[in-house]
């Protein structure tokens, strides 16, 4: 039953879960506005999702809502903050509401803008397509090396990356024959050709292999301070193990900044974590170790 329920209707049932769990109350009013739906459509949203999931959600009559019960379990959406923080970072504004700060969730949220660093809409189109169609592009390119950016490569990219600090594709080189990463604000042009990719992520290690950063507190640290970054970072044996993809280590320590001198030299207020096993993951990102 659960596999009939088309999406649109999805889309709320999982906005009733998210309201109802993390803000403790969701009314109808706050389906109706949050999807520009008349109030009897919400109400019946309401009862679907009680029929579905009776157990779920208790209605009050104070706040004129339904709140969590202390047995609930969700059954539409994620509810890790891992997925719901980005979510109401987002801060999507309620669907034709007059003040277009008011968030559909009404959790405030702030956030430091950093400088974009993103392509034109007309070439992220075309490396898009190219990677959704899986074709061959032909681009032009700013690198930080003394290539020419005018000068045209053929590169076949197969998926998107965001480090954290800047967005960059993936993608065979038929220039230098392996696989790269190109920045997305670096691109000049790009247009999607009809020839098809001979190369795939498959094809590419560093991206379908999977290996663990060991990370633990910067020594230099005082045994408080390595204490409370173990508890910030979940680690119950003194090791911060992060599992990710070979083509990424050098990202996540550099976003994690992380202490990667041989003799761990950097100031440990600002790099507070340093690595265990570098003999193991240095040949992978050797730029990000100093």
């Amino acid at each position: 039953m659960l596999n009939e329920i088309k999406w649109a209707t999805r889309q709320r049932l999982q906005y009733i879960e998210l309201m109802a769990y993390y803000t403790g109350v969701v009314t109808r009013s706050d389906v109706a506005k949050a999807f520009a739906i008349s109030d009897a459509a919400a109400t019946k949203d309401l009862k679907f999702y009680s029929d579905i999931a009776p157990e779920n959600l208790l209605y009050k009559h104070a706040v004129f809502g339904f709140v969590p019960s202390a047995e609930f379990k969700e059954v539409f959406a994620d509810l890790s903050p891992a997925t719901v923080l980005p979510m109401i970072e987002s801060n999507l504004t309620v669907a034709g509401g007059p003040n277009q700060d008011e968030s559909v969730f009404g959790i405030p949220v702030d956030s430091m803008i950093l400088p974009s660093r993103l392509p034109d809409k007309t070439v992220l189109a075309q490396i898009s397509r190219a990677i959704h169609s899986k074709k061959k592009l032909i681009v032009s390119y700013h690198s930080l090396s003394q290539k020419d950016s005018t000068e045209k490569r053929v590169i076949e990219p197969h998926s998107l990356v965001n480090t954290g600090f800047r967005w960059h594709v993936r993608a065979y080189n038929e220039d230098t024959f392996d696989f790269r990463d190109f920045v997305l604000s670096r691109f000049v042009s790009a247009e999607c050709l009809d020839t098809e990719a001979e190369s795939s992520a498959q094809y590419d290690d560093d991206w379908t292999e999977i290996i663990s950063v060991e990370l633990t507190p910067h020594p230099k640290l005082d045994g408080v301070k390595q204490n409370s970054l173990l508890i910030d970072y979940g680690s119950e044996n003194d090791i911060i193990t992060i599992k990710v993809r070979r083509a990424l280590i050098g990202y996540l320590l550099q976003q994690l900044s992380v202490d990667t001198t041989a003799n761990h030299e950097l100031n440990p207020n600002k790099y507070q974590l340093i690595v265990l096993n570098r003999d193991e993951i240095e040949p992978f990102a050797g730029w990000a170790f100093t």
